[in-house]
Order: structure tokens, then sequence, then C-alpha cells
């Protein structure tokens, strides 16, 4: 896999463009006052994401770098698709907090931004890795294939668990208020600056993402080793994240095998992962190569059935109607305080 000479200048537009529609996001909802996000704004903003990305990779074709657009799309394809995991965590982090709906919209985008940050800085260690240390690949291929095999047989309750397990552990690092303080992010209580459940909210959805990104950074370094459409196949994969979440917190549901059709693609990128590894140490056997072209019709693919399937299937039981236990720290002002 080739990787793109992409000048300093590009990478500081690339930035500046990301500041710019997270920037714009952002003073439009304080204008706002804040408001709950509608289904017919949430699908503009997809749309108008999922546009860009469009846009974005046929300009690198057409700049004379097919093989680079056919990664680029086939790593945000899979990036968004394991972003929709993501979601269910999150619908669960916010459903339970006592923060207003209103509010729901600039945690999202504040949480996302801080994700990105995180990813970006995770993306810059993985690709110094990589070049230093080849062996990586394999441990890579193997994380995914073990995560497609947890993902096929235990479904979502684990995920479920290390949400609760990380929601614990920031409550022990972070003093938050027992009450919120409107939009604000840190408030004085007893003569000590805390965090307020907003905030609380923001860094347990920018850390459950990271945790995610344990995942899904492998996945797309086995689609592609270039750091700039790494980069930005996640940029723009998070941008229409905080969106999707409105137009399909009521869809989610219903997206039955979607862990099942992730399993598929995981398995795959790992095998994928570890043929190249074995292709690049230069063994004396044969090792099939698979292109992007194939990756991206069986990551397609996947997706198209799971879509349909899971359509089709018959509504499943609401989990909402037979929820878990609440996880300490996520349902009231009080408990985020008390830390479980």
């Amino acid at each position: 896999m080739g990787v793109l000479a992409v000048p300093l200048w590009i990478w500081a537009a690339t930035i500046g463009a990301l500041l710019l529609i997270l920037g714009t996001e952002l003073v439009l909802g304080i204008r706002s006052g804040g408001h709950a996000v509608g289904m017919r704004e949430a699908a503009l903003w997809t749309a108008a994401i999922v546009a860009l990305a469009v846009v974005f990779g046929l300009s690198v074709g057409w700049l004379g770098h097919p093989a680079a657009a056919g990664q680029f799309f086939t790593g945000w394809l899979t990036e968004y698709s394991l972003s929709l995991d993501n979601l269910f965590i999150f619908v669960l982090l916010i459903g339970r907090s006592a923060v207003p709906r209103a509010l729901h919209s600039r945690i999202l985008l504040l949480g996302v931004a801080a994700a990105l940050l995180l990813r970006g800085i995770f993306i810059a260690l993985g690709a110094s890795a990589i070049s230093r240390f080849s062996w990586i690949l394999y441990l890579f291929g193997a994380l995914l294939i073990y995560t497609a095999i947890r993902l096929a047989v235990s479904q979502r309750q684990q995920d479920d668990k290390s949400a609760d397990g990380l929601l614990r552990v920031i409550a022990r690092f972070v003093p938050v208020a027992e009450r919120g303080d409107g939009a604000r992010l840190l408030t004085r209580v007893g003569g000590r600056t805390k965090a307020t459940p907003v905030l609380f909210l923001i860094l347990t959805i920018a850390a459950t993402d990271l945790v995610f990104a344990l995942d899904s950074i492998p996945a797309i370094f086995g689609l592609t080793r270039d750091p700039y459409l790494i980069f930005t196949a996640n940029m723009f994969a998070l941008l229409g994240l905080r969106q999707l979440y409105f137009l399909m917190r009521g869809l989610l549901s219903r997206l039955v095998y979607l862990s099942a059709g992730l399993a598929v693609i995981l398995g795959f990128i790992g095998a994928k992962l570890i043929t190249e590894a074995l292709a690049d140490s230069g063994v004396p056997v044969p090792v099939p190569h698979i292109g992007t072209g194939p990756s991206l019709a069986v990551i397609g693919g996947v997706l198209v059935v799971v879509t349909v399937t899971s359509l089709l299937a018959p509504p499943r039981r609401d989990a909402s109607e037979n929820p878990p236990p609440d996880p300490p720290c996520a349902v009231s002002d009080q408990r985020l305080a008390a830390g479980g």
C-alpha cells in the first residue's frame, strides 16, 4: 500500500476545515440557546456530511490517485459502520443521564471533537509503530479477529459492561457536582471547582469512543497505511456520527444483526492484515492479495445484507422495556457526584 505525499499545508487546510465545521455547529447551537434536534435537521446535516465525504473521495481520485480514493471510501465506510456500534453505547449513556435533552447536541459535538483529537494521536502513534515494527500488523490482525469472535459470541452485553466500568473509573478521578449548572462545563461548589454533569458526559463519550477506537483504528490500518487517508476517514465518520445519533436512535434497535455483520467485517480485515504481514515478510509460500476493490465489495455487501435482513426480521422487544441495571454515575446528577 502506497502512502500519499501530503504536504503540510494540506494537513493544515484539512484540520482548519474540520475546526470550521465544528465551530460553526457550536456557534449555531449556542445562538439557538440549545434545542432538541429533530429528524429533519438531523437528516439534512447527515446528508451534508456524507456529501462532503463523497466529494472529498472523488477529489482524491480526480487529482490522480484513484487507488487512494478507493482506500478512502473503503476506510470511511468501515469506520462509519463501526461507529454505529458506538451509537448504542452513546444512547445508553445519554439516555440514562439527567442532562436536559436540549443540551444533548452540544454534548455530542464536544464529545466528538475530543474523540477526534484522541484518535488523531492514536493514528499518529499507530503509523509510527507500523513503520518501525512490522510485527505490529500481526498484533492488529489478531486483535481484530479476537474482537470479531467476541462480537459474534457475546453481542452487546460485554460492551455495556465495559461502558459501565469506564464510567466508574472516570468518576473516581473527576469530581462531579451534584447538580447541573445549565450548559456550563465547570461550576463552583463549596469553594471547589467541579465538573458539571454536562462535562462528565462529554468526557465519558470521548473516552468510550477511544476504547472503541482500539478496534476501529487497527481495522482501517488493514485497508490503508496512509495516515492522511486514515485521519480523514475517521474525521468524516465521526462528524456524521453526532447527527446520525438523532436520526437513527429510534432505528438502532432494529439493526439486530449489526454485531454479526461487524464481526464478519472485522474478521475479514483481520485476516487481510495477517496475509499482508506475511507477504511483506517474504515467506516462501503463496499469500493471497486482497485489493481495495474486493475489500470495498465485501464490506459494502455485508452492510447491505445486515440492513435488509435486520429490517425484515420481526421486531425484538425494546431494551428499554427491560433495561439493564443503571450504571453508577449515569442516572442522575446526585449519583454522578457520588461516583457509585
